[in-house]
């Protein structure tokens, strides 16, 4: 939970000044503006599709990872409580 924390912030730090500084852009219709507009597309697309993935993708991978760790958390209290009673 903690490391899922420390990298959701500093994204969705990222991902909003990005797109605080994108959306005016694709708003504009000065002189320029036709050629910007394409360069700046993939930028947004790609910024918020990051966004996804990382809060799918490593929240995905938190969990996978949390339960193979209580797994064997519990095979190692099995392990223990066995060999104190065999001795």
């Amino acid at each position: 939970m903690e490391g899922a924390l420390l990298r959701l912030r500093p994204k969705l730090m990222t991902v909003s000044t990005v797109v605080a500084g994108l959306l005016p852009i694709f708003w504009s219709n000065r002189v320029g503006s036709e050629v910007i507009r394409p360069l700046a597309t993939p930028v947004l697309g790609g910024m918020l599709s990051s966004l996804a993935h990382v809060l799918n993708r490593h929240t995905h991978h938190f969990l996978v990872l949390r339960e193979r760790e209580l797994r064997r958390g519990q095979q190692f209290a099995i392990q223990t409580v066995s060999t104190e009673t065999i001795s």
